[in-house]
This record gives C-alpha cells, sequence and structure tokens, in this order.
C-alpha cells in the first residue's frame, strides 16, 4: 500500500486502473476532463470521443464484450449521453460499466448547475457520491464490483470541489480481474419492445436488491456525536458540515445517493432530537426524507437552491449566526478573457466591423465574445446550439437581418455536424464560422478528431473539415486566416451576402499549444 496526495479526478482514475478497467472513453468538460487525462497515462486503453453519447455507447459496448469499461462527462454532458444510460440501464452489463459525472454548483465553468442526481432516479440506476479524494478511489473499485453484481451501470457523481480538491488516497494496487466471456443474448441486448418489456421487470426487482444492498452497505455511514442536531449529507456538504458543527452534531453520511437507504434514514432521524438536510442544488434528499416523515426537517427552507455551501454558511445557518452567508464582498473581481493574440479575437474583430449582424454562439473560449469590449454574441445555450439556433432564427424572422454562427473545432464535431445538415436540408442561407484552433482549448487543449492525434499522442487520420462540410451539402466552403484582418472580413461580408448555406473555417492554432508542448516536452525529459 502507498499513500499521496491525489486530486479527486486522480483518485478516480487510480481507483478505475486498480479495479481492472480496461476500456476508457470520453469527451473532456470540467470539471471532469482530468479523469480521462490520468486514465490515458496507465496502460489501459482509453480515447477522447467526439461526444458523451459517443462515449458511453462505445463504453457500453467494451461492458458488453467483457471488459470492465468506463464513461466520464460533466453535468450537461450526461445530457447528452441520457438516450444510451436509459436503455443501457435495461441491457445491464457484463464487464462493469461505471459512467463518471461531475457536476458544478455555482457555475464555475458551466452554463447552467443541473443536479445529476435526478437521472440517476429516472434512469433507476444506482448512483455513488465521494466527498474526498480517498472515497474517489474506494468508491471507483466498489462501483465496478457492484455494476457486475447488480448487473447494472454505476453512475459516480462528484462535484467541482471534490474532482479539483486534494486529500490523502492509499492506494492498494491493480486487482487481478479476467475478461468475462461474450454470451449472444437476444433478450439481454436486443432492445425491441418485446424484450424490454422484459427487461424492465428484471429493472424493478433489480431495484429493491439494490435498495436492500444500500440498506447495509459501508458506502453509507452514521457518525453518533452530540444528538442534538444531526444532519443528513453526502459528497462535499459533509466535509463542509463536519468542519462547522464537529461534534456537536451527528452525521448520516450517505455515499449511495440513489437509491436512498429508507431504513436508515428513518433510524438516524428517531435518534438525533433536531435533523437538518445538507445539500447543494436541489432538494433530493431533502424531498425524500420529508415524503415519509412527521418530523421537523430543516433545509433548503433556511437555505438557498443557488450556488455552493461552504463550512461558514452551514455554521452560520445552523449554530444562528448573526450574518447568514456571509458574503466575502471585498474579494475583487477577475472576469475571464480571451488570452492575448487570441485568434478567436480577430474573428470577433471582423464581425464587428460589419454592421447588423445577430451572432448565435456557442460553447467553448470564444463564448468570452459576449463579454465587452467585444459583446459580439446574441445567444449561448449549448454545444451545437450555434447552428440550429440560427436556422430557426432564420426560418423565423422577418427582417433583413444576417445571421453567423460562431463555434469551435470540437464544438462542430461533437454536435455541429447535424446543425448544419439541417441548415442545407432545409435551405436555410446562413454562415457557420468554424473557429478551428486545433485543440479543444477550453477544457485545457486535449486532441479531437480534427487534430490528427488520440488521447495518447498517436498519430491518426485527421478529419478534414472542409471535405465534410462539402459532403454535407455545403457549396460554399472558405477557409481563412484570422489573423489576416482583410481576409476574414471580406469572407464573412461574400458568404453572408449569398442566398444559401455557407461555412467559413478560421483555421490559427491557439496561442497557447506551443507552451503547452514545451511543457510536455520538458515533462518528458
Amino acid at each position: 500500500m502507498s499513500a499521496r496526495l491525489m486530486l479527486g479526478n486522480e483518485a478516480i482514475a487510480a481507483g478505475a486502473y486498480d479495479a481492472g478497467v480496461g476500456f476508457v472513453s470520453s469527451y473532456p468538460g470540467t470539471p471532469s476532463t482530468e479523469i480521462t487525462e490520468y486514465i490515458a497515462e496507465y496502460d489501459v486503453y482509453a480515447e477522447w470521443a467526439p461526444n458523451e453519447k459517443v462515449a458511453v455507447e462505445c463504453a457500453l459496448g467494451a461492458s458488453v464484450a467483457g471488459v470492465r469499461a468506463l464513461a466520464a462527462m460533466k453535468h450537461v454532458g450526461l445530457n447528452v449521453a441520457a438516450d444510451p444510460l436509459f436503455t443501457a440501464s435495461y441491457t445491464g452489463v457484463n464487464g462493469g460499466l461505471v459512467i463518471c459525472v461531475a457536476d458544478d454548483p455555482g457555475m464555475h465553468s458551466s452554463q447552467n448547475e443541473q443536479d445529476s442526481r435526478h437521472y440517476a432516479r429516472a434512469s433507476k440506476i444506482i448512483m455513488l457520491e465521494p466527498s474526498d479524494s480517498a472515497e474517489c478511489y474506494a468508491f471507483t473499485k466498489a462501483a465496478f464490483d457492484i455494476s457486475e453484481r447488480f448487473d447494472t451501470p454505476v453512475i459516480i457523481r462528484l462535484t467541482t470541489r471534490v474532482a479539483h480538491s486534494r486529500s490523502s488516497v492509499e492506494t492498494t494496487g491493480k486487482s487481478s480481474v479476467s475478461r468475462r466471456e461474450y454470451t449472444k443474448n437476444i433478450g439481454k441486448y436486443v432492445m425491441m419492445p418485446a424484450m424490454a418489456r422484459g427487461r424492465h421487470k428484471f429493472i424493478e426487482q433489480r431495484g429493491e436488491s439494490i435498495v436492500s444492498f444500500s440498506e447495509t452497505s459501508d458506502l453509507n455511514n452514521i457518525e453518533y456525536n452530540d444528538k442534538k442536531i444531526g444532519v443528513i449529507t453526502s459528497g462535499i456538504c459533509y466535509q463542509y458540515a463536519r468542519e462547522a458543527l464537529g461534534d456537536t452534531a451527528s452525521y448520516l453520511k450517505l455515499g449511495i445517493v440513489w437509491p436512498l437507504a429508507d431504513k436508515l434514514i428513518n433510524e438516524f432521524i428517531d435518534n438525533v432530537e433536531q435533523c437538518w438536510v445538507l445539500e447543494e442544488l436541489d432538494p433530493f434528499i431533502e424531498q425524500y426524507v420529508r415524503a415519509g416523515r412527521i418530523s421537523d426537517i430543516r433545509g433548503k427552507n433556511m437555505f438557498t437552491m443557488l450556488g455552493e455551501y461552504s463550512a461558514r454558511m452551514i455554521k452560520s445557518v445552523v449554530l444562528g449566526a448573526e450574518n447568514k452567508f456571509l458574503a466575502l464582498d471585498n474579494l475583487p473581481v477577475r472576469p475571464p478573457a480571451l488570452c492575448n493574440g487570441c485568434p478567436h479575437t480577430k474573428v470577433f474583430e471582423a464581425l464587428k466591423s460589419i454592421d447588423g449582424l445577430i451572432i448565435t454562439g456557442d460553447i467553448g473560449c470564444y463564448t468570452l465574445g459576449a463579454l465587452p469590449p467585444l459583446s459580439m454574441l446574441d445567444t449561448c445555450v449549448c454545444m451545437g446550439a450555434s447552428v440550429s439556433m440560427a436556422h430557426g432564427m432564420l426560418k423565423a424572422q422577418t427582417g433583413e437581418s444576417k445571421i453567423v454562427s460562431v463555434l469551435g473545432d470540437s464544438t462542430f464535431i461533437h454536435s455541429g455536424i447535424t446543425g448544419l445538415i439541417n441548415m442545407v436540408y432545409n435551405k436555410s442561407p446562413g454562415t457557420v464560422l468554424i473557429l478551428d484552433n486545433s485543440t479543444t482549448g477550453m477544457t485545457g487543449h486535449q486532441d479531437n478528431p480534427a487534430t490528427g492525434l488520440t488521447l495518447k499522442g498517436e498519430p491518426t487520420w485527421p478529419l478534414n473539415l472542409e471535405k465534410l462540410c462539402e459532403a454535407v451539402g455545403v457549396r460554399r466552403v472558405v477557409t481563412v486566416d484570422p489573423y489576416n484582418a482583410e481576409e476574414i472580413r471580406a469572407a464573412i461580408l461574400n458568404e453572408t451576402a449569398a442566398n444559401e448555406p455557407s461555412v467559413v473555417i478560421c483555421r490559427r492554432p491557439c496561442v497557447l499549444l506551443k507552451a503547452k508542448q514545451n511543457r510536455s516536452k520538458s515533462h518528458q525529459a
């Protein structure tokens, strides 16, 4: 055994490796990205997929083939992966299948504060939530065993503070796990209605077994101290509560956040005088607890649905300090900004020089083009929405405004291609600007299908964006250098004047790529 400090994401990777994972597929998304990057350092097959749906489908395929598999994503990525997720609950697994999702309370790098626990309940899949790096490691190892024991995918939920905090982890070494034999089973893996009905019955029976497991699992833990105050909590909120209240309170720490251990919860409530449910975002646990209790439960009625909790917040509310949230009003604000020399800036400057444009934006570094002094984006919703929303606006508008979509190379591959196909098929005269900076910049410079390198740094066949756009029916495809101001402005004017779909590929590598490559070489040396 050996102990060292690890990020929560790093500990997930170590736990997966020691559990014998054989296949990993993910799409980068903060705060989950490092899980897959750390796994790639081990002797394990790991890849970047074009998007989260593909990643989960690939991981499910590896699982069916008999290999332990994992897919990681951020919370909005789970929306993209929801289609295979729900049906994977029906098919079950062969080799263990673990899906890691990292929520982002406080929206440090996200467009919403989605609570992914609802997906576990809706898909009837067990969900674990570690509270520190040691539990990230232990829970991941346990997740693969649980997956195979109950024939189910297992979701591990992280939040930003757990994913990106360091604590001591004691690793136990890699387990010897044999590949499971694949057996053709149409009734289990082919989800046509007749077979799916039988698997639905299996899911309900499985759910009862998992509830029984949850009641006695050591992943849930009661700590009795002073029983005047009892706290039901999970994840990072356990750490906050422990720091704030210490031994002046008792704790029910739920490592399994779905299904919830009803008997264990009731036992705990019966043994404390005053019960608090502490959880960030939605009252997921609280609503469950309130539904079956007459007892006075305190939670969101005293706290907030918005953002993150903290030890100071919990101490002030539970123990009755004067300043409820102890806001840090004097901290200086540092708004994010595009890097000096970023080619995206040049694109926005060209767009700003042209009057009358509506610009639909997307998810990436270039989203910062919405901020002053550029202030150039009109919309930003989700990956790929820039193209689809532009089409909708073009079909709905009655004026003469020109509409331009702006998205990056990785985002275009993730979910912009189908929007472009729709634009061509339904004859929208919109212009799509693909900002090709040769990397997935926003999440830390990961490769993607257009860069010519895999996650492991191996050369591969690069996706040709020009040929792809032509293949889906775009007749007007222009490639420009954003640093050439006259060229890019002329291209935008020409293409927005055309009465048919067009694409302008703005190609210039991210200014930080060279620095990243130099750091990588130094690290290898």
